[in-house]
């Protein structure tokens, strides 16, 4: 099988790649999670002007690629740059959108709105169908209460789609929006340099047309969620791999590089390995993604989310190892790529959760 780029997908890559090489550092992803937003609307603008968030999605939404490979080659790119903006949620979003609302997209595709969803609850850690957030319908109008816990870039979202039981015992998905009274956000800084937020719901009056459907909507916005993670995590593993690779080149002790140590190319050897399965668990993931079959999208996944996630983090483990000493300090630019690294397991199902969820689609 071919996995070439097509020459359209190669030359938003490449621009996608001079783009960040150019415009976009470290240091201004470090100002932006400070404080809300939590990104940097410029960056967010000359992304939307260059055709990644239309890349997102299909043509008949209004994007012009939105296939698995290409959400691999946008998110390997932004990984490799380690770009912190609202990519991959609003991928979630607009993937729930496309069903229901394609007409909101314009404004998405365009970076004029930002679309997050709220899906999980500290009760249900990472089981998105676990909710307690009620949504009482009244007339034509709902009122929703309860809590969602750790919604990716909430702070610069305008509207949020949010779950919630109805009086049936039914669970829908309903788009709130976010400067609505009764919404309250605690936004904060994680580990890894993206920001997320707390996000309340008291007595929220939301019309009859801002149920979008019911919760099964999710399953494919959660399967396009994952894909996109787990291709950022192989971009962040390769660019892990070259500096690693580098800095067993020009680190020199005793007379000579360290990189000429047997056990340390042993080392690099392995994170190589260990890097090329991770592609074939994302490549996977991608081919079921693009099939009908639901049990093997969801099997896909979880096995490119386990395997991400084991070896992603050993990855990471490895270059901070043979990086010594300095591979610790926060002046590295290698630090904030494997902290990334590491978070990334936790987002949308640890490795641990997946690896279960494997074991159960396997029984069924």
């Amino acid at each position: 099988m071919d996995f070439t780029l097509s020459d359209d997908r190669q030359a938003l890559v490449d621009v996608l790649s001079r783009f960040i090489r150019e415009r976009y550092s470290l240091s201004l992803r470090r100002n932006a999670s400070q404080d809300a937003p939590g990104h940097d609307s410029g960056t967010w603008q000359q992304l939307a002007e260059i055709g990644v968030i239309g890349a997102l999605f299909d043509p008949e939404v209004g994007g012009y690629a939105g296939t698995p490979y290409d959400l691999i080659a946008i998110f390997e790119t932004l990984g490799h740059g380690l770009v912190a903006e609202p990519v991959m949620p609003v991928l979630m979003a607009g993937t729930i959108l496309a069903e229901t609302r394609p007409d909101l997209l314009e404004d998405v595709i365009s970076g004029e709105a930002i679309v997050v969803p709220a899906l999980f609850e500290a009760a249900g850690r990472y089981d998105h169908t676990i909710v307690q957030t009620r949504a009482a319908k009244s007339g034509t109008a709902y009122t929703i209460d309860g809590a969602k816990a750790v919604v990716l870039h909430a702070e610069a979202a305008n509207l949020l789609i949010v779950s919630a039981v109805e009086d049936s015992g039914d669970v829908g998905l309903f788009l709130v929006p976010t400067d609505a009274e009764g919404v309250f956000l605690r936004g904060y800084p994680g580990n890894d340099g993206t920001r997320a937020a707390e996000v309340s719901f008291t007595s929220v009056a939301v019309g009859e047309d801002a149920r979008l459907g019911d919760l099964s909507l999710a399953d494919a916005a959660l399967a396009k969620g994952s894909l996109a993670l787990c291709a950022e995590a192989l971009g962040i593993a390769e660019w892990l791999k070259t500096a690693t690779l580098e800095y067993l080149k020009t680190r020199v002790q005793f007379g000579k590089p360290i990189g000429s140590n047997q056990a340390l190319q042993h080392r690099m050897v392995e994170m190589v390995v260990r890097i090329e399965q991770m592609r074939s668990a994302v490549i996977n993931a991608a081919a079921a993604l693009d099939g009908s079959d639901e049990l093997a999208r969801s099997r896909a996944t979880s096995a490119a989310k386990y395997t991400i996630g084991t070896s992603g983090i050993e990855v990471a483990e490895e270059a901070i190892q043979m990086h010594g000493g300095i591979g610790m300090t926060m002046e590295l630019d290698m630090t904030h790529y494997a902290r990334r690294a590491v978070l990334i397991d936790h987002q949308l199902g640890d490795a641990d959760h997946h690896l279960s969820k494997y074991i159960a689609s396997a029984a069924a």
